[in-house]
């Protein structure tokens, strides 16, 4: 009986996508071992760590991971570090279980340094595709893993086509969905105040965007021409733009320097910039928004749930299963913009079930519950 569970936190994403599994295991009487890593770690990433306690979560242990550069160099050795530190915890709090999320760079070190350790992993969010050096990381940690908690129907098919043990592939849902109430709140004047932010305060009286563009890894040397093209599309909107900062990936300090020099040469006095939201405020923003610009992967998952307007720009998200509120564009401002204007005229989409039904943390508790043995050899199964 699994008894003793590991969870690596890296950033907000993270979070929100097992804080459900959290809280049903915690229900369960199973002692979890929670290690932040990454930018969870960093205020430049936003507040998580207030975030984890507030939920009355006890954070075990910290990995400081991040070497400054944002380049691929920097990022391989990020991930060295993590398999270095993380081998001395597991060492340390020996977990029946470690639980690894979705497909971040640093989830692959997590996967390795348990894997070699002997112990047993299970993943959530596998077998999906993308874009990006995210769609490597999640295959590799789902044959590093032992079971399996995909979202989608179709994920579960490629987890099992992978050669995995069709027995320890379970279909629960995506449990970022799980955060989502019966019904959001409008927003309200304390909204915005609570979060630092650079620029005039958005007014939660008026409609908005919101932008969160992430940088593409495999894409590099693109960032800073795919990021102009997004700044050069919105310079034409004269509605209130909510713009989030990228996460620590690869090619988040060219986005960050190009949208520094934008707000310093035009000062815009319709954007407003921040560093995050609360889990349950992010999907207050987006559940509240005219339209959600960018490349996050909640525009298709929580946006598809939500019905929220979504224009997706570029490959990061190319092969992702999505809804009928996501609109794909290439790195082209026209395209943008229109895109943009289509999503702002159409207004809120039909609620889309594809990821969900908010109760994978439910179920994804359950099952580790009832687990008495788990087999760490693997083997292919066709």
């Amino acid at each position: 009986m699994t008894k003793k569970i590991m969870v690596v936190i890296n950033n907000r994403a993270n979070y929100s996508r097992i804080r459900s599994v959290l809280v049903e295991l915690r229900k369960k009487n199973i002692t979890i071992q929670l290690i932040t890593n990454s930018a969870a770690n960093l205020s430049k990433y936003g507040d998580l760590l207030n975030i984890i306690k507030k939920d009355k979560f006890k954070i075990h242990s910290k990995i400081y991971s991040v070497v400054e550069g944002e380049i691929p160099q920097t990022m391989t050795k990020s991930a060295g570090l993590i398999v270095l530190e993380l081998s001395a915890l597991l060492e340390k709090f020996k977990p029946d279980l470690v639980l690894t999320i979705a497909d971040r760079f640093e989830t692959l070190p997590i996967a390795i340094a348990a894997s070699y350790m002997n112990i047993p992993i299970a993943h959530t969010q596998g077998g999906e595709q993308t874009g990006s050096i995210d769609e490597s990381v999640r295959h590799a940690t789902t044959k590093l893993s032992q079971i399996h908690f995909p979202s989608t129907k179709k994920s579960m098919e490629n987890i099992i086509k992978m050669g995995e043990d069709k027995k320890n592939v379970y279909l629960t849902g995506c449990p970022s969905l799980d955060l989502i109430p019966n019904k959001i709140p409008k927003l309200d004047k304390s909204f915005f105040k609570k979060y630092r932010y650079v620029g005039n305060l958005t007014d939660y009286k008026k409609p908005y965007i919101v932008i969160l563009q992430h940088p593409v890894t495999t894409e590099f040397k693109n960032t800073s021409k795919q990021i102009i093209e997004t700044i050069n599309a919105i310079k034409n909107i004269t509605k209130q733009i909510v713009w989030l900062w990228p996460n620590v990936d690869a090619g988040s300090d060219a986005i960050s320097k190009k949208i520094r020099t934008f707000r310093e040469e035009n000062n815009p006095k319709n954007i407003s910039f921040y560093k995050n939201f609360s889990p349950v405020d992010f999907l207050r923003l987006i559940d509240n928004a005219d339209c959600f610009l960018g490349n996050s992967s909640s525009a298709i998952r929580e946006g598809s749930y939500l019905g929220v307007p979504s224009v997706n720009i570029g490959s990061r998200q190319s092969n992702r299963e999505k809804s009928k509120n996501v609109i794909d564009v290439d790195y082209n401002a026209k395209k943008i913009l229109n895109a943009v204007n289509y999503q702002i005229k159409h207004g809120k989409y039909k609620k889309d079930n594809l990821y969900g039904d908010r109760n994978a943390g439910l179920r994804i508790a359950n099952i580790i519950k009832k687990i008495k043995k788990i087999n760490i050899q693997k083997k292919l199964n066709y």
